[in-house]
């Protein structure tokens, strides 16, 4: 057993009776290939020395288990967490094959320091190390969490409008086909110069009546008015008139404007003259679709666009109202439903000198967490004001409060409130640090119906940092929210 420790680097240097010590303080494990000595979440409870075998850290991000680091024989775990006081495990750690094991419970540790005392500078190097190497994996999980993310909510947002672009586009090329059918059709009426001079004025009537925009009533209304055009459409044995009732009611054909047709033309030439007008009125309302879908595209893309500062300079001056309304747009479906948001900006803002991109991740992650934390239900607002030569946004939410033993540690590295898999417990170290990376500061309010996490930003980064964080930025009466109920 004393050999065996003394293989380890770090007891290399202990004399026989330290090791000595070791050895009646320990206890051996044994391990096969993929058994686990430690669950991420779970408490922690041991120190462990590998004498034999492999051992892996795995990350659990999403629904899948990433791939940390690896370590061989003479390699020592459990001390990194237990020296930074941390509550649970960060990582899985298991077996990749066979492996022997020592370890000693928490106490036994810090007993261990005092007894063999030359160990504690490379457990301190080793823990920094590990530690950094452990944040900058899962910074990169966590970038690419958000990307997926952001990836998802686009693709959730451009799916709606690129489905209503193709299937008008198929419908469309139908209603180009039939339409020089019904137009042959027409002229076979052989109709005078009056008839055709009606039929012209009445395609146009219809058309601007279908361009205009309907009101609350004049949705009601128009459910009545099919009724009507429907028994009048059967009583003219008009074929089929159920399926073009809608697009005749929409281009304003009421029973009156239907008895004029028929005082105008020949009896024969209504079913024509009414199928022509449905295909018309129906082009024109998919033309319609097709033309607000893709604008609702462009608008996505330009989003995107704004939100990643996509061809233009790091650093540059921003409007800080449209890095959060880029966010707005893009974190959209996860808006929807039982969430209300409400804006108080102050538009007399100026533009701020921040590297945008970076910036619009602390939208992200506030706005994101926002969401989170009132289970889909309640309401968001968001505010921006200006003192000095500073400005704030602020983010608030009526959910629950946070608990005031978290809201000390809500922005230590990896401390999260999310289960297993859900979080990384690095969002708000990030944002923490995009901010500090500006000068700024980021402070949290929280109180059960109002949480808010303030960002105060220097317009310039030339302003010393004591200039925001001598900021103030007291919410005015109207800030005070109500928690609802889910």
């Amino acid at each position: 057993m004393l050999d065996a420790l003394r293989q380890v680097s770090l007891f290399a240097q202990l004399t026989n009776e330290q090791l000595q010590w070791l050895s009646e303080h320990s206890c051996e494990l044994c391990l096969v290939s993929g058994e686990y000595i430690a669950i991420e979440g779970e408490p922690l409870d041991y120190f462990y020395v590998l004498i034999e075998g492999e051992i892996e850290f795995t990350k659990k991000v999403g629904n899948a288990e990433k791939h940390v680091m690896s370590f061989g024989a003479g390699t020592y775990t459990g001390h990194e967490l237990i020296l930074l006081d941390a509550p649970h495990h960060l990582v899985n750690v298991r077996a990749v094959k066979p492996s022997y094991m020592l370890k000693w419970d928490t106490d036994t540790f810090w007993e261990m320091l005092t007894t063999c005392p030359s160990i504690t500078r490379d457990l301190l190097i080793i823990t920094a190390q590990r530690v950094q190497m452990l944040e900058s994996m899962s910074q990169h999980h966590q970038k690419l969490i958000a990307l997926g993310t952001l990836a998802a909510g686009l693709a959730h947002e451009l799916n709606n409008p690129a489905t209503a672009v193709v299937r008008g586009g198929k419908h469309l090329h139908k209603i180009f086909q039939q339409l020089p059918y019904l137009g042959l059709k027409l002229n076979h009426q052989q109709m005078t110069k009056e008839q055709l001079l009606f039929l012209d004025n009445l395609l146009h009537s219809v058309i601007v009546r279908a361009e205009t925009p309907c009101d609350l009533e004049d949705l009601l209304a128009q459910s009545d008015h099919e009724q009507e055009v429907t028994a009048w459409l059967d009583l003219h044995n008009v074929p089929d008139g159920w399926k073009i009732v809608s697009s005749l009611v929409r281009g304003g054909l009421d029973t009156q404007c239907l008895d004029t047709i028929v005082e105008h033309l020949s009896p024969e030439s209504l079913t024509e003259v009414l199928a022509w007008l449905d295909a018309t009125l129906t082009g024109i309302e998919l033309l319609d679709e097709i033309d607000q879908s893709s604008g609702r595209i462009s608008e996505l893309v330009k989003a995107i666009k704004e939100y990643s500062y996509m061809d233009q300079a790091p650093m540059q001056e921003v409007d800080i109202h449209q890095g959060v309304e880029s966010t707005l747009t893009i974190l959209g479906h996860k808006l929807k439903g039982g969430i209300s948001l409400t804006r108080d900006y102050d538009q007399s803002l100026p533009l701020i000198s921040v590297y945008g991109s970076e910036l619009n991740q602390v939208w992200t992650n506030l706005i994101d967490n926002a969401i989170d934390a009132m289970s889909g239900r309640g309401q968001i607002r968001i505010r921006t004001a200006q003192e000095n030569k500073c400005v704030l946004v602020e983010i608030a939410n009526n959910g629950p409060a946070i608990p005031p033993e978290i809201q000390e540690r809500i922005f230590e590295p990896f401390f999260t409130t999310k289960g297993v898999g859900q979080g990384t417990g690095l969002g708000l170290v990030i944002s923490y640090r995009i901010v500090e990376k500006h000068k700024g500061e980021i402070r949290l309010f929280s109180e059960p119906g109002n949480t808010r996490f303030q960002v105060i930003l220097p317009i310039s980064l030339s302003e010393t940092i004591s200039e925001c964080h001598q900021c103030q930025f007291i919410p005015s009466d109207n800030t005070t929210m109500q928690f609802i109920h889910s």
